[in-house]
């Protein structure tokens, strides 16, 4: 049986309890590469009208960015960038940043979470919507950025026979960025554990 603390409000804890708590996050912690594939999974066989699922879209979006030759915590960022979509119907690019926040530069950031307006310039027109929208972000030091993201990346990643390597090919870099949070309030904490 795991020990657990004992309080009943957080005001009430000590610092042994946080140690103890602290031993089960880093075990937590490790895992979080695998929830995270698992819940990318969640988008297989989930068409919703596209021409390919949206596991399949993640995994061609992914695939490009890596035979472009972009670096690890890009291809991860292109591997994740509609994970939000099972949860966040209405803000998937909210879900996919929130979740990649703590590991990858604000480059990268900004441009996963926006890269669904940026993406629109392709088709909002066709649902009542101006295609220029992300125009208001012109001069941002990542507009270029998500721009390119989507043409080159993104927007081609419909192709049902388009070169897409399987998952398995991604886990490692997934892996490996998932285990260095660097933008976290819980910062000194985690380098404080990982000393250990």
């Amino acid at each position: 049986m795991q020990h657990r603390a004992q309080f009943v409000r957080m005001e009430d804890s000590t610092q042994e309890d946080w140690q103890l708590i602290g031993g089960e996050f880093r075990e937590f912690a490790r895992a979080l590469p695998d929830r995270v594939l698992q819940h990318l999974r969640l988008l297989e066989g989930d068409y919703g009208g596209f021409p390919v699922d949206r596991f399949t879209h993640s995994l061609q979006t992914a695939t490009r960015a890596l035979r472009d030759g972009r670096d690890d915590e890009y291809v991860c960022c292109a591997l994740l960038h509609d994970i939000g979509d099972t949860l966040g119907s209405f803000n998937h690019p909210d879900i996919a940043a929130a979740i990649l926040k703590p590991f990858v530069s604000e480059e990268n950031l900004w441009m996963v979470q926006h890269h669904g307006i940026f993406q629109g310039n392709y088709f909002f027109h066709h649902i009542g919507m101006d295609r220029d929208m992300r125009e208001q972000f012109r001069g941002h030091p990542h507009f270029e950025r998500t721009a390119e993201f989507c043409a080159l990346y993104d927007n081609p990643s419909f192709d049902a026979h388009a070169e897409t390597f399987p998952l398995v090919e991604f886990e490692p870099m997934l892996t490996k960025l998932f285990s260095q949070p660097r933008n976290t309030i819980y910062k000194a904490a985690v380098s404080a554990n990982n000393d250990k």
